[in-house]
């Protein structure tokens, strides 16, 4: 397969802000970064200095790139934003930073209280609150919010409902300027009426009025000789400034930015590689991932027009397969996908019976009257293996006229049903790369569900074992004698003394740790 041109490629990209990806051997995300110029920062890999070459890890970093896709952005803040998305969803090799559950500040707005206040989290809930944000200039964003609680003199204690009680072990009304709504000093009504002015700040109202206030104050007190003052004024006015940057919130999949990325173009150039009669718009695709025969688990992912469909994004665990088999896993994930949508749809319409089951299919999806839209195009993760098992279950099921492609990983071989050899496509051509898209966020979400079951099962005891044993009791019993080994030698007598177990149960819960 033809390398890509890197230097060419790069002398084309833009003197702008942006997001660059850097890919490795097979098309796998192996880094991601920043810039305040594409072109310039891409550069350093595509021409580098001496310098940058007596690094060692930025000199592996450059031996295992064969090709990069980038995104423009507006300014550094949307660059700091999305490169903090691209590398939680990626996990990239060659990143250190920002692969933990670390996010950007956002701010949180509890409109929904009598009293709202201001505070800072990481992570959205459905709480009812409103959320700003991210924020990744986090001290100016700190500083901003301590100037509007003392300007708007809004409260900063964290009870949900203060009152007289609560204002007894509170002095914000004389050291933070609090208006103390809590003890009736202004009416909840107003109260409310100055946190909505200063939330107006973060959703665009009057942020010129605030900055031209600041500036006119930090000058009269230049004027007046007061110069820390003027500086505390001055820093006050920057930090708003720079949290107020306007930026955009980026979904997971690919962002709507120019780059290298054409969901469109690549839809088109897709389906003229695979002689399709019209763009797959609606694509579905199915990963295996098993870390050991006790976690054996599927994904299948969903792109509509291109772009990822995160709610019809599905996971399975895998229930009728012994040991790590991934052909007989295929076979039940694809099974258990489109017999599920072939009966759904046949409980509630009668097909023609001259008519082939995924025409009718097709229709129904047309017109909407299928309870699951049937795809354009399904792609298994492997060869011609799983090529072969998947088509197997779709003869069976009467979809064998769906369109189905195999995805290799190491040489990027597109399989074709009844095709002895594989489609080779360039390795810069965007329908490689959406296929490559599309596989690597099912390899992402199977991997993400297998984690998820891991970190369970670390969670779960040996004690869930026990059929009588309640999520209650095993909390106690932990609490009390912190370990199993530690339960094994007890007495019946020593458990019973804990609120909530008898002796009789105790007993027998004994005799079934010893003899397990």
């Amino acid at each position: 397969m033809a390398k890509v041109d890197l230097k060419a490629k790069w002398r084309k990209t833009p003197h702008c802000p942006g997001v660059y990806l850097m890919k490795g051997e097979g098309g796998g995300i192996i880094y991601v970064g920043k810039a305040k110029d594409l072109h310039r920062r891409l550069s350093n890999y595509f021409s580098p200095s001496r310098a940058t070459l007596d690094n060692s890890k930025t000199r592996a970093l450059i031996a295992a790139i064969e090709d990069f896709d980038f995104y423009e952005v507006r300014n550094e803040q949307e660059s700091l934003i999305l490169e903090q998305k691209l590398i939680k969803e990626y996990r990239p090799h060659y990143n250190i930073q920002l692969k933990d559950d670390k996010r950007y500040l956002l701010l949180r707005a509890t409109r929904q209280e009598e009293l709202p206040r201001f505070s800072l989290v990481r992570l959205r809930k459905e709480d009812g609150a409103r959320y700003i944000g991210p924020f990744v200039h986090a001290a100016a964003l700190r500083e901003t919010i301590e100037w509007l609680n003392h300007r708007f003199r809004l409260r900063t204690c964290t009870c949900r409902y203060p009152g007289e009680e609560e204002y007894r072990h509170c002095h914000d009304d004389v050291i933070r300027h609090c208006s103390a709504p809590c003890i009736g000093r202004i009416s909840a009504e107003e109260y409310r009426a100055n946190f909505e002015a200063a939330l107006g700040l973060f959703e665009g109202q009057g942020r010129r009025e605030h900055i031209n206030d600041l500036t006119a104050e930090m000058e009269a007190a230049a004027e007046a000789l007061e110069f820390e003052k003027a500086a505390r004024l001055r820093d006050i006015r920057e930090n708003i400034l720079k949290t107020l940057e306007p930026t955009r919130r980026f979904t997971r999949g690919t962002p709507d930015l120019p780059g290298t990325v054409n969901p469109e173009a690549d839809l088109a150039e897709l389906a003229e590689a695979l002689g399709m009669a019209e763009p797959p718009a609606v694509m579905e695709c199915f990963d295996i991932s098993n870390l050991s025969s006790n976690h054996i688990v599927a994904s299948m992912v969903r792109f509509t027009n291109g772009r990822p469909d995160n709610a019809a994004y599905r996971r399975y665990r895998i229930k009728g397969v012994d040991g790590q088999n991934d052909f007989a896993s295929m076979l039940e994930v694809v099974r258990r996908r489109y017999s599920r949508i072939v009966n759904e749809s046949s409980a509630l319409f009668d097909k023609p019976e001259a008519e082939d089951m995924y025409a009718w299919l097709r229709r129904l999806s047309a017109v909407g009257q299928a309870p699951i839209t049937v795809p354009h195009l399904v792609v298994v993760d492997g060869g011609r293996g799983q090529l072969a098992v998947a088509m197997e279950v779709l003869r069976e099921i009467g979809l064998q006229n769906m369109p189905v492609v195999g995805l290799a990983k190491r040489d990027e071989e597109v399989y074709l049903p009844g095709e002895s050899e594989p489609l080779v496509l360039p390795r810069d051509s965007g329908a490689l790369k959406l296929l490559q898209r599309l596989r690597d966020e099912a390899h992402r979400f199977a991997n993400n569900y297998n984690e998820l079951l891991v970190r369970k099962r670390v969670r779960e005891s040996k004690l869930d074992a026990y059929s009588a044993m309640t999520p209650r009791r095993k909390e106690l019993l932990l609490a009390r004698f912190k370990t199993v080994p530690n339960l094994r030698s007890r007495t019946p007598e020593e458990l019973a003394e804990i609120p909530g177990i008898s002796r009789s149960w105790a007993e027998r819960f004994l005799a079934w740790l010893q003899e397990n």
